[in-house]
């Protein structure tokens, strides 16, 4: 059966205008008002969070719900490593760690890291290639970081979000406790809708020719064996 354009949109069939498919829209007839692409981000980054969190084990293999070729399933993945990576760095901070279990998580805390370096190249990429053809007006200014080491940032937001509510509803911590981190919690809601807001008038910019991208790989030379010398000294 033929599907209305409605449901289409609702069911995130029909892209807009940031190129990739959209979730919910709220529809008053021709009006549409679509998500920003940071809402979609949020969105994206509380669907990894929550599904990380039904087994709630470092260890669970993902499940994107995402097209690989989509910008989603770069989000989801982004924010998964990330909320892996925020387990990781809760266990090994534990002090009666056993040293051999320490030092294996550290290396998977390295790799993790790298991953999280290389996703946001990746989401870089999808940015350039999405303003490729904007043309940049003269007086146009770069900004100090990219689009996807912002939505980073964005991506971390959420999860310390997550983590903060978990703490200001925890019935075995005290009322000051409770207290303390729901003022917290209020901070990083404030913080997210200012990042938020911040990204989207960035890429409105960007595809105005207002701004321009340019982006520099990350050059870990820790990871090198030819550029760390510990490694290269063996």
């Amino acid at each position: 059966m033929a599907r209305s354009y409605e449901e289409k949109l609702h069911l995130g069939k029909i892209p807009n205008k940031f190129g990739f498919s959209t979730h919910l829209h709220y529809l008053c007839h021709k009006n549409i008002k679509v998500m920003t692409f940071t809402e979609e981000c949020n969105r994206i980054f509380n669907q990894a969070i929550a599904d990380y969190h039904v087994k709630d084990d470092i260890d669970t293999p993902i499940n994107n719900p995402y097209n690989r070729d989509s910008i989603e399933n770069r989000l989801y993945l982004k924010c998964w490593i990330d909320t892996v990576q925020w387990h990781f760095e809760d266990i090994i901070r534990d002090p009666h760690i056993n040293p051999v279990e320490a030092l294996q998580l550290k290396r998977r805390i390295d790799r993790s890291n790298q991953d999280r370096t290389d996703l946001v190249e990746q989401i870089d990429s999808y940015f350039r290639q999405k303003y490729s053809d904007v043309k940049v007006l003269p007086d146009a200014r770069i900004n100090t970081e990219s689009p996807a080491w912002a939505v980073d940032r964005l991506s971390i937001l959420a999860l310390k979000i997550y983590h903060m509510k978990e703490q200001a509803e925890r019935t075995d911590a005290t009322p000051e406790h409770r207290e303390k981190c729901n003022g917290k919690l209020h901070v990083l809601l404030e913080q997210q809708v200012d990042l938020g807001t911040a990204i989207d008038q960035l890429l409105e910019d960007i595809e105005a020719g207002r701004k321009y991208m340019k982006v520099y790989r990350q050059m870990k030379m820790y990871n090198d064996p030819a550029t760390n010398p510990v490694l290269y000294k063996k």
